[in-house]
């Protein structure tokens, strides 16, 4: 159902090469590959018009379309899944895109309603959400690894860092930042801009593909959700995953 009279097209970026994981895409899970259950999710939103696998590789294309999924073969040379994103949206008349990553198949549909709603009725150029740190995070927040954002008082990010951010320069209670999750909404005429934009030096520096649309002057629209869904990274995830959907009562 679009949103405003807008088209919305979810696209999951897939590729099979993986350091920690290869052939994550397509790993079994509760019986169904992993690619499966966040198309799935992704398909539940009720903003989704369309859901497309973004991939480079036929085993992860003959999956896809094993379950009924539209894969759209893309170049192997993309530089990141944004790119690929861009490639594959092309022709798919979307007004608005959806970055939906391919490791967490417990992503919550209302999280990616909220945000495609958000962001559009913001007219934003690129929306993202994010969720607060528990209440003993130290540990969690300096770490570089957890990436940090930190907000205006319209809900627009104003910075995005692996370093602890804002540095609580007179001591006292320290303004938390929020914990940032990778999941993006782009208006489609931006996200064609955004990968024709050279690398930045703030995403140079930080490498954290997000500050090039910052330092060009887009605004990204930030919501606040609860808490991230678990995503897989190694193959111990999936059993963790499994565990949760047998306590949810889905397998």
């Amino acid at each position: 159902m679009a949103v405003d009279g807008k088209r919305v097209v979810a696209v999951i970026p897939a590729r099979y090469q993986s350091v920690r994981f290869p052939g994550k895409p397509i790993v079994p899970i509760a019986g169904k590959p992993m690619i499966q259950w966040v198309h799935q999710r992704a398909s539940a939103a009720a903003t989704i018009d369309d859901v497309l696998v973004a991939t480079d590789d036929p085993r992860i294309a003959d999956v896809v379309e094993g379950f009924g999924g539209k894969p759209v073969m893309t170049s192997p040379d993309h530089p990141s899944g944004t790119d690929r994103i861009a490639e594959a949206v092309e022709g798919a008349g979307a007004d608005w895109v959806v970055n939906v990553q391919g490791d967490e198949p417990l992503l919550p549909a209302d999280v990616i309603d909220r945000l495609v709603r958000d962001t559009v009725r913001a007219n934003a150029e690129m929306g993202t959400a994010a969720v607060p740190f528990g209440p003993n995070a130290v540990d969690a927040i300096q770490d570089p690894n957890n990436v940090k954002v930190v907000l205006d008082r319209r809900g627009f990010a104003l910075y995005f860092s692996r370093a602890p951010i804002p540095f609580p320069r007179t001591g006292g209670v320290p303004v938390m930042p929020l914990h940032h999750w990778g999941l993006y909404v782009y208006r489609s005429d931006f996200l064609g801009q955004f990968v024709q934009w050279p690398e930045g030096d703030l995403e140079r520096c930080e490498k954290l593909e997000q500050l090039r649309a910052l330092e060009n002057g887009a605004r990204i629209m930030v919501i606040q959700a609860d808490e991230p869904s678990p995503d897989v990274n190694v193959p111990e995830d999936v059993v963790r995953v499994e565990a949760i959907l047998r306590e949810r009562g889905e397998v």
